[in-house]
């Protein structure tokens, strides 16, 4: 089989780590988090749009591979 693309449903969210999330409590100026920038609204939801159905077909293909799978096992 294929080596599929490794889509994401969180491709507009914020890119966080441990320490950032320890740190944002004490975070006053509100400016801790770099968020995945498009140039316009229609571009960030092209690319989410992408991202979600990508997920989908990763989903159904892991089905098949199961399915299939569970046929040759006897």
């Amino acid at each position: 089989m294929a080596t599929l693309e490794i889509y994401r449903t969180d491709f507009l969210f914020a890119n966080m780590s441990l320490i950032t999330g320890l740190g944002s409590p004490m975070n006053i100026a509100g400016n801790y988090y770099n968020y995945n920038i498009s140039k316009t609204p229609n571009e960030a939801d092209g690319l989410a749009i992408e991202q979600d159905w990508g997920v989908i077909g990763q989903d159904i293909a892991k089905a098949v591979q199961n399915y299939d799978e569970s046929l040759n096992v006897k």
